[in-house]
């Protein structure tokens, strides 16, 4: 079975990694940042892998770092390393996380009709590429249930639209709680999340918008970029907010057009870009590589 076949992969990738963690910091830029970071994970016998780091305007501005290490016995050792770590980010004034790698992220992708971002999502999933445990696949239409339950992943079928928005959302929600889900990925759900349901997940939806944004937001971008008769169509990847395809920005590509193209041949086009826009975005976030500053972000 296929998802066997996955599982067993993780499984493996789990246990490869379960020394190894990764450490974010967003703080007030200031000296002897990573001095101090970097003498802490070497007391615990930390191996610094890979270092990121990003100072936004270094005269008072904000400072970003991804660190990504290897640590004999990090499980045992995890609890006493972030209450130490206490100490360190309140000198700092830091906002900080520990993930740890061989914790992958449990995933929910919901869905309308067209599978293409979800099926690349999957693909990626089954190749080993996308390192998350996909819990549950939620749509409000049944044309992608075979695809999903092929993979023995749950699917679930929820009918929806603006008049029972809400009533929608607490079945949602209830899956959600009951998965234990760390993100949510809207692969072309076409459907408007309410306030509430966006605040309970903040920066963990991910949502690809048809268009190069900030150009096109809303509705039917293809057809609004073919009146007006652009050269290029893109897609971007980012977290929402309460302002429609206005949140921090994670990814971005384009498709060349020209006019030959009529707006149903541009939907073609452009689905490639959003495939590998999402794609990517979701990596991204999975890997910890995402840091968001208002509403911007910074990725390593």
């Amino acid at each position: 079975m296929v998802n066997n076949f996955v599982q067993d992969q993780l499984q493996a990738y789990r246990e490869k990694n379960e020394d190894r963690g990764r450490l974010i910091i967003k703080c007030p830029d200031q000296p002897g940042i990573v001095a101090t970071v970097t003498a802490f994970l070497k007391e615990y016998g930390a191996n610094i892998v890979e270092l990121s780091q990003y100072s936004m305007n270094p005269d008072g501005g904000t400072f970003f770092t991804r660190i990504e290490f290897d640590c004999p016995g990090l499980k045992v050792k995890s609890g006493d390393m972030e209450k130490e770590f206490q100490e360190i980010s309140e000198t700092f004034s830091m906002q900080w996380t520990f993930n740890y790698v061989s914790d992958l992220k449990r995933t929910a992708i919901f869905v309308s009709k067209e599978p293409h971002c979800l099926l690349e999502l999957l693909w990626e999933w089954q190749s080993g590429n996308l390192l998350a445990d996909i819990a549950i696949v939620i749509s409000n239409h049944e044309d992608t249930r075979e695809i999903v339950e092929s993979m023995n992943i749950p699917f679930h079928y929820i009918p929806a639209n603006k008049e029972i928005r809400k009533e929608v959302e607490a079945q949602q929600l209830k899956l959600l709680k009951d998965y234990k889900i760390d993100l949510i990925v809207l692969a072309r759900y076409m459907q408007i999340l309410t306030p509430e349901f966006v605040a309970a997940h903040p920066n963990r939806i991910i949502n690809i918008h048809h268009s190069f944004l900030p150009a096109f937001i809303g509705a039917r971008p293809y057809e609004r970029a073919y009146a007006r008769g652009v050269k290029l169509i893109g897609a971007t990847s980012h977290y929402v907010t309460n302002d429609l395809d206005e949140g921090p920005i994670i990814e971005q590509d384009i498709e060349r057009v020209d006019h030959r193209d009529s707006a149903e041949e541009m939907k073609k086009i452009g689905r490639s870009a959003e495939r590998r826009v999402l794609a990517h975005a979701v990596k991204w976030h999975l890997e910890d590589r995402v840091l968001v500053h208002e509403n911007k972000t910074v990725v390593f």
